[in-house]
């Protein structure tokens, strides 16, 4: 609530690999952190801009339209982030859906006297409040208004270069800034992450170590090189696979998108676009996989949203030689991907005895034998 004490309560970019673009990744883990969309394309094709700032598939979903664009637009009017202004709205009046009257009924205030979808008191109004649409009334309950009044406010109280101390002279609590930065957290883009590189010649199956130092750091996971054509778990990291240096270039992005995977739980939000997502299902973890690979282009899995399904008849028959893809359509519909023999998989009750065994969302798994509860389709990407 601006001016008084109140209580209360991530898309990626592409890999290089030897001259040509492959998807690079978002990963939000515990804290959510989500990456930036950037496009690509496969030997030498258009490449789309990456390291701009985006917006979460949590915060394209939850985030009324006409309130994203106002934290846009207001952020931008006064140079702010404009997802420090979302958390504000999420905390004070989750964006206008709020109940309480005092959110949206023109002239309603709450019982501290604070009024509108940014919760201000008429005190800190008559000081801060602009008019955010130009419409020539500057109006505490009209959406524009409140939120580029709230961008004015955060301004003259220490903004960008204090965004904690801004949003305590917002509302004097520090439970308030957590809250507030936690959504703000959950709802931004951070820059796309450099896109992997892999020199031309290296990663090729018997084209020696095949492994490109550049790799490391360019992931927000730990890239690490085994010989061989096998991925392997770190020793005591189940959520880390170490890549083999004996596959081809796509395979090692495949399992540096598995690792980007392991710490989120499991649920749709990866659909219909992976990228940025807080959870991800069975399809969704395989459509990132294959996007951050460079297998399938972003714009068409935002546009068939592929689901388990959708696999059975994807590719080609029979499994690959480093990548096979597990589906089926009978009963509970699911899919699986076994990349350089490891398998990334969301289901794991009964059918993993490695460390994630007991864990949701994707996860490498550890078996022997393919799970056998269903009839799988086999196929493969082509050339894997």
């Amino acid at each position: 609530m601006a001016g008084t004490v109140v209580k209360g309560w991530l898309p990626p970019g592409p890999l290089v690999l030897g001259g040509a673009l492959v998807a690079a990744g978002v990963l939000m883990i515990t804290q959510l952190l989500v990456f930036s969309t950037a496009s690509f394309t496969i030997g030498g094709g258009e490449v789309a801009q990456a390291g701009a700032p985006s917006v979460s598939a949590l915060a394209q979903r939850e985030i009324r339209p006409l309130y994203l664009r106002l934290y846009e637009e207001a952020a931008r009017r006064y140079g702010l982030d404009w997802a420090i202004l979302a958390g504000i709205g999420r905390v004070e009046c989750d964006h206008g859906r709020d109940s309480d009257p005092s959110c949206t009924k023109e002239g309603a205030v709450n019982s501290a006297g604070a009024g509108g979808p940014m919760q201000f008191l008429s005190s800190t109004w008559t000081k801060y409040g602009v008019d955010g649409d130009g419409d020539g009334r500057i109006d505490r309950w009209d959406p524009a208004d409140a939120i580029y009044s709230a961008a004015n406010y955060l301004r003259a109280s220490g903004a960008p270069g204090d965004y904690s101390g801004a949003i305590f002279a917002y509302n004097h609590a520090s439970w308030y800034v957590i809250e507030v930065e936690s959504w703000a957290a959950k709802y931004r883009g951070s820059p796309t992450p450099a896109a992997l590189r892999i020199s031309p010649g290296n990663g090729e199956a018997g084209g020696g170590e095949g492994a490109d130092r550049r790799l490391e750091g360019e992931s927000p996971t730990p890239v690490r090189f085994i010989a061989g054509e096998q991925a392997v778990l770190a020793s005591g990291d189940g959520h880390l696979a170490l890549v083999p240096a004996g596959v081809p270039a796509t395979v090692q992005a495949m399992v540096v998108a598995g690792n980007e995977l392991q710490e989120l739980p499991y649920g749709p939000g990866g659909h219909p676009d992976p990228r940025g997502a807080y959870e991800e299902d069975c399809s969704s973890t395989v459509n990132y996989v294959l996007y951050r690979s460079g297998v399938r282009p972003i714009a068409e899995i935002v546009r068939d949203n592929p689901l388990a399904q959708s696999y059975p008849t994807w590719g080609l028959p029979g499994p690959g030689r480093w990548v096979t893809i597990y589906a089926t359509a009978q009963g509970t519909d699911h899919v699986f991907i076994v990349i350089a023999g490891l398998r990334l998989d969301t289901s794991h009750n009964g059918t993993d005895v490695g460390p994630n065994r007991n864990e949701d969302g994707p996860r490498w798994r550890i078996l022997d034998r393919i799970p056998t509860w269903a009839h799988w389709s086999v196929r493969h990407p082509p050339g894997l």
